[in-house]
């Protein structure tokens, strides 16, 4: 299907499906961290799944190439990147698959109903809005700095679109991980799984892998930790595995 590309815009191939993604490079790329949040994230038949801050779909399309769940909705707040991920949507012929929201996360339950969905999936702003440089593009500044919503936001919102026994999945930084444990252990998503991902074998982790459970009993398994680089540019083979190189 021909697909209009606006200026800037580019067609990036997914290496699922014959799938490919429209990107704009000057406003926001996915990175390494959606593709190991799709490949952490159980989806089980008949499942129904949202991505919270979905950006361009690289989530939601991802999980259609690599699981069996029902439906996939997206939920971005900014129309620019809602309508790229429209666009590769309907490039990939996933509408009956996969649907693009805009809206706040904030009010995320409100727009989607409480108790919806089987699984959230979120990649959310790392850096709290005081932290860090901001970006002067706003785009970018969005989607790296809690400016429209702080992670209890996120995680509130995630246990409000979830049934019981629904699952959670997120990546974010370990520098922020007591925080998270103590949001979702707050509003009742038990942590029930966790992996750490290191760029070499020998350097300190740079993401953690999360898994909770609405409702959950205490318990948590931490999996063995995910090295992205067994030399300088070179992917491990668990790497190239989740890629789908």
């Amino acid at each position: 299907m021909s697909v209009k590309l606006l200026e800037h815009e580019r067609l990036d191939e997914l290496h699922r499906n014959g799938y490919f993604i429209i990107q704009d490079p000057q406003k926001f790329c996915f990175g390494m961290d959606a593709v190991l949040l799709s490949g952490f994230a159980k989806v089980k038949p008949q499942e129904t799944v949202i991505d919270l801050g979905t950006g361009t779909g690289i989530i939601p399309i991802l999980l259609e190439a690599k699981t069996e769940g029902i439906h996939f909705t997206g939920l971005e707040i900014q129309p620019e990147s809602a309508d790229m991920a429209r666009r590769s949507v309907a490039y990939n012929h996933l509408e009956d698959k996969i649907t693009i929201e805009i809206g706040n996360i904030k009010d995320a339950s409100r727009q989607f109903g409480a108790s919806s969905f089987h699984v959230v999936t979120t990649n959310p702003p790392y850096m709290t809005a005081q932290k860090g440089l901001t970006n002067p593009n706003e785009a970018k500044a969005i989607a790296r700095h809690e400016i429209l919503c702080s992670l209890e936001d996120i995680i509130r919102e995630s246990a409000r679109l979830l049934k019981p026994q629904g699952r959670f999945y997120m990546v974010h930084r370990p520098f922020r991980l007591a925080e998270i444990m103590v949001l979702m252990h707050q509003y009742k998503i038990e942590p029930k799984r966790m992996k750490m991902v290191h760029p070499f074998v020998d350097k300190e982790p740079n993401m953690v892998l999360i898994e909770g459970l609405r409702g959950g009993r205490p318990q948590i398994t931490v999996e063995k930790p995910l090295i992205v680089y067994q030399s300088p540019g070179v992917y491990t083979d668990e790497i190239y595995e989740i890629y789908g190189y």
